[in-house]
């Protein structure tokens, strides 16, 4: 069995990733930090858990070799890097970061530890041998899974991308936009050409196309416009660009691209966010007018864009099939 830990359990990451851990039939889950929830049980933060653990949140991270195998850092961004530097923790043990502390190159690196970028469907030979994963944040999830099949192509041109997510991807803490009477029946734009994911979409599509950006610059590349929706969970995204190829040829790119990719599919028909809630999935689909293609994808961002791909990438550190734990259903009804 994989003993697994995790720091920060309490927000929505952490609750999507006990429920995973708990349910994995490979892993035991031997602690769940939270300082300000220490002594309670988890399923009193996480309500969905009453019945499936009688496990207690702890204020104290089991740091031993002997323990632990592995541990999810689900804290804060920032909070990370700050749990390394001021912990000694065995060098056999696997880190996994939920934040976006070690996502860019320019981070990759502390206390002679490597995080290598965790996007399966780009990286998967290197998650394999990693020791550290860094995790792609959700929307940069679901925009690079509709555009890596045209950086591999070297095809990509400036890119004009909206994508709306649920209020989940906020975090558990209020504030005056995550509020029900503030965002029920309300869609708002926010961070428009600034979103902090720009970099490691950016990142990612330069490894393949080593003509396109490689960080936001303001002449060329993702143009992003995020827009937060009415709704608790998943990323709808559509991104713009220009094309010769005609529809058929983009598809075949497309499905060639994904052949291998377990949770990543192109459909020929058009896609709805019901399909991929409560699954690991991203769905990609695309139209086309004239010179202009659009590829939309979806994903769940508790899910494929955070604490279910951590677990994909867990999968693949250890050896095991990716898909173990992770074959759920969509909350298509």
């Amino acid at each position: 069995m994989i003993k697994a830990g995790i720091v920060g359990g309490a927000g929505y990451t952490g609750g999507e990733l006990i429920r995973l851990l708990i349910n994995h039939p490979d892993v035991e889950l031997v602690f769940a930090n939270s300082s300000s929830n220490a002594g309670k049980f988890l399923h009193e933060v996480h309500k969905d858990l009453l019945g499936d653990t009688d496990l207690k949140f702890s204020s104290e991270s089991v740091l031993n070799e002997e323990n632990v195998d592995v541990i999810f850092l689900c804290a804060g961004h920032g909070e990370a890097k700050k749990f390394i530097e001021a912990n000694e923790i065995h060098s056999s043990i696997k880190l996994i970061d939920i934040g976006n502390d070690f996502r860019l190159s320019k981070d990759t690196d502390i206390k002679g530890r490597h995080f290598v970028y965790g996007l399966v469907e780009l990286n998967k030979t290197h998650i394999q041998s990693a020791q550290n994963i860094a995790n792609p944040g959700c929307f940069a999830t679901a925009i690079q899974l509709g555009l890596l099949p045209l950086a591999k192509a070297g095809l990509l041109k400036d890119v004009y991308t909206t994508a709306i997510t649920g209020s989940t991807g906020a975090g558990q803490s209020l504030s005056s936009t995550s509020h029900f009477s503030w965002r029920a029946n309300n869609v708002s734009a926010y961070k428009t050409l600034s979103h902090q994911h720009l970099g490691e979409i950016h990142q990612s599509l330069n490894q393949l196309q080593n003509s396109f950006p490689d960080s936001p610059s303001g002449v060329g590349g993702v143009n992003f416009v995020p827009w937060r929706g009415d709704f608790t969970r998943g990323i709808f995204a559509s991104s713009i660009t220009d094309t010769d190829l005609s529809l058929d040829e983009l598809k075949a790119l497309y499905k060639n691209f994904y052949t291998d990719a377990v949770f990543t599919h192109y459909s020929d028909t058009t896609i709805d966010l019901k399909q991929v809630v409560n699954t690991n999935k991203c769905l990609i689909n695309i139209e086309k007018q004239g010179n202009k293609m659009v590829v939309h994808s979806a994903i769940d961002n508790l899910l494929k864009g955070a604490s279910g791909q951590a677990l994909q990438n867990m999968n693949l550190m250890f050896g095991l099939d990716e898909t173990i734990g992770l074959k759920l259903k969509a909350n298509y009804f």
